[in-house]
């Protein structure tokens, strides 16, 4: 098996990137001048002494002692977002306050040209692995693959991922968070488990399988088996995800202090259902009312002068399917700003509980020997349709909500109650694409989920590209726990196709 091409993730895979100069750990174990190019490495021969008696004898563990990470190897801290586009932090000219993230990148380096899949299962594999998401069986989500080449939906055992390469390089390796790489057909109790993070070179995982899950009351599995969520008041995935990071953390380098981790951290934020506190919801209460159309300007102008984009960048036609936002009703612009407003908070509250693990990492004294990388999987989501939805499932079984059924719920936006999501006019106002004044084509905000070749799409293709994620889920189950209003869906029972 030869190493996944970690050049490739950790120079070409970031948005947003910070990484200082590291003095080099202390050297574990033994194997030196060991052959990395092919894992695993053959064993070194014994090189003691058998005499007659133990008296007369030398031992030499080094045949029975795992491979150490090369000297001064740094701790890779790799974090993917979701749905998040390239006008949406702080840092990128966007309109929600990222502080902690807005630091990371005056530490590092930003990237104003990092190309994804258009869909999440796709861009994670390429991502894990170093290859072409065609190559690895990943051309769509796990849960729509087709049993052609190409797209089996099962990553091939001859694709070793990073965790797998850095932990037979003596790392440990951790997995939490957002996983949607393993057939949605091994979603069971009895696996098969070889696709889950276990097989596929993490040491460790905490988090959810398939493409989302209520961050509220998440469907959560730990290493190999299903959990029950915890029920503490206020509970919420993306806190709980961060608890559980610096805690494995803290665990790794207090018992074996000097041995680098690869940590990979996928958040829930900001795909659907938009769920986060109240408190940092309504910290965006009218922030949005000027409507998406200037919203679209007032983030271009701040990328400019960040020298995000090139002056002369222009943003690209309307979206024949988006209405200018002077011609709204007023009920739909108070609609369809709280959902955004929802949206804000939620990515708000993901750079809130951000800020603690770096804070944890500054404590432990590891960061200056950590290369930290943020990457989104996609750029913003069109799921929410033209109106946006506060309950996910209607749409998908093709009963999408009117403006004036949501309108009942405003004040519920974000809460266990709902399952909201932006229209796809909020999507187009952070990631939409631009053009320059010169025949080289650039980006106002993210590529919006652009080809995996780096070309611009057309507008046809992208639509094509982004609505196959999009699904027919009448068997479904629908149970509901008290006050609820909508449907609970359980992952571990039913086989529904699942979104992006």
């Amino acid at each position: 098996m030869k190493p996944a091409a970690i050049v490739w993730i950790f120079l070409v895979g970031c948005s947003v990137v910070a990484a200082q100069a590291a003095e080099p750990a202390p050297a574990q174990g033994t194997w030196a001048g060991a052959d990395r190019t092919v894992l695993p490495p053959p064993a070194p021969e014994f090189k003691g002494k058998i005499g007659f008696n133990y008296k007369e004898s030398t031992p030499d563990w080094a045949p029975a002692l795992p491979l150490s990470a090369p000297e001064g190897a740094p701790n890779v801290l790799l974090i993917v977002l979701d749905d998040v586009g390239f006008g949406h932090l702080g840092c990128y000219g966007g309109p929600v306050e990222t502080p902690n993230l807005d630091q990371l990148a005056a530490r590092g380096l930003r990237y104003n040209n990092f190309h994804t899949t258009a869909l999440c299962s796709p861009s994670r594999g390429a991502l894990l692995t170093g290859r072409n998401h065609h190559a690895i069986g990943l051309a769509a989500i796990t849960e729509a693959a087709t049993g052609f080449p190409g797209n089996y939906g099962n990553i091939p055992r001859s694709a070793a991922t990073i965790a797998e390469t850095l932990k037979q390089n003596g790392y440990n390796t951790l997995a939490l968070g957002k996983w949607h790489l393993a057939p949605y057909t091994a979603y069971t109790a009895a696996g098969p488990f070889d696709r889950w993070p276990l097989g596929l070179g993490f040491e460790k995982f905490y988090g959810f399988l398939g493409g989302e899950t209520d961050q509220w009351a998440p469907l959560l599995v730990q290493d190999n088996h299903f959990i029950e969520a915890p029920s503490k008041p206020g509970y919420h995935l993306t806190e709980d995800l961060v608890d559980r990071a610096i805690a494995d953390i803290r665990d790794q380098q207090q018992a074996n202090t000097g041995r680098p981790f690869f940590l990979y951290l996928a958040l829930g934020a900001n795909h659907a259902p938009l769920h986060a506190p109240k408190a940092f919801i309504e910290k965006y209460r009218g922030k949005f009312d000027q409507g998406w159309d200037q919203a679209r300007e007032e983030t271009l102008a701040r990328q400019k002068e960040l020298g995000i984009v090139p002056p002369n960048t222009r943003l690209s036609p309307r979206d024949p399917l988006i209405k200018a936002w002077s011609d709204l009703t007023d009920l739909q612009k108070k609609v369809y700003c709280r959902l955004q407003e929802a949206y804000a908070g939620m990515l708000d509250h993901a750079d809130h509980h951000l800020g603690r693990l770096f804070a944890a990492l500054d404590a432990l004294g590891a960061r200056d020997n950590t290369l930290i990388m943020v990457v989104s999987d996609n750029g913003a989501s069109q799921e929410g349709l033209q109106h946006g939805v506060t309950n996910t499932d209607r749409y998908r079984n093709y009963d999408p909500e009117t403006v004036e059924e949501m309108a009942k719920h405003l004040d519920e936006i974000g809460s266990p109650a709902t399952d909201p999501l932006y229209p796809m006019a909020g999507r187009w106002s952070a990631t939409r694409r631009s053009r320059s004044g010169s025949k080289t084509r650039t980006w106002a905000a993210t590529p919006t989920r652009s080809s995996s070749r780096g070309r611009p799409r057309s507008r046809t293709a992208e639509r094509s590209a982004t609505s196959t994620t999009t699904w027919s889920t009448s068997c479904r189950p629908s149970w509901k726990r008290p006050g609820c209003r909508r449907p609970r869906r359980s992952m571990a029972s039913c086989r529904c196709l699942w979104p992006a």
